[in-house]
C-alpha cells in the first residue's frame, strides 16, 4: 500500500512538472513551489563573512529555464520610478530579503520584454517570464525571470 501510494504522489509531481506553464501562475501561487529550498549558512573567505548557500528541490528546479507567473512586490532598483529591470518580493519592502526578513528564496531579479517599464508601485503586481535558477553563484540572486510581461498591476 505505501508503494502504491508513493508511486501516486511521484506521479502527481511528474504531472505538475509537465502540465507547461499554466501549472505555476500566481493564483496557484509559484511562490509556493520557489520556496522549495533549503538554506545553510558557510563562511565564504572570499567575501570574509557567512554567506546563504541554497539546495534547490527537485520541483524547484524543474522550473528553470520554464515560463511561470508570479505575483509579487515590486522592489525598486533605483529611484521609485518606472524600471525594466527591477527586483520582486514575495513580501512587502518592509519585510523582504533584502531588509534581512527573508531568505533568497522570497525574492528575484525581473528583466522585463523589449525593455518595457513598469511604474513603480507598492501594491502587488503580477508578471510573466522565463525562469532561471542559479543554486551556485553566491554573487546572484537565486531566481531571474526575463523575457517578462506585466499581466496586472
Amino acid at each position: 500500500m505505501k508503494l502504491k501510494n508513493s508511486l501516486s504522489v511521484i506521479s502527481f509531481f511528474f504531472f505538475l512538472i509537465l502540465s507547461g506553464p499554466h501549472f505555476l501562475s500566481a493564483q496557484n501561487d509559484a511562490w509556493g513551489t520557489l520556496s522549495m529550498v533549503e538554506i545553510e549558512k558557510k563562511f565564504q573567505p572570499e567575501f570574509g563573512m557567512e554567506v546563504m548557500i541554497p539546495t534547490v528541490s527537485p520541483l524547484t528546479m524543474a522550473l528553470n529555464g520554464k515560463v511561470i507567473e508570479v505575483e509579487g512586490y515590486y522592489i525598486a532598483l533605483t529611484a521609485k520610478t518606472a524600471q525594466s529591470h527591477f527586483m520582486l518580493s514575495r513580501y512587502p519592502q518592509s519585510m523582504c530579503f533584502f531588509c534581512g526578513k527573508a531568505g533568497p528564496e522570497s525574492a528575484m531579479q525581473v528583466f522585463m520584454k523589449d525593455n518595457i517599464k513598469v511604474p513603480y508601485t507598492e501594491e502587488k503586481i503580477t508578471v510573466k517570464g522565463v525562469l532561471s535558477i542559479n543554486p551556485t553563484n553566491p554573487n546572484e540572486l537565486l531566481y531571474t525571470l526575463t523575457d517578462a510581461v506585466l499581466i496586472k498591476k
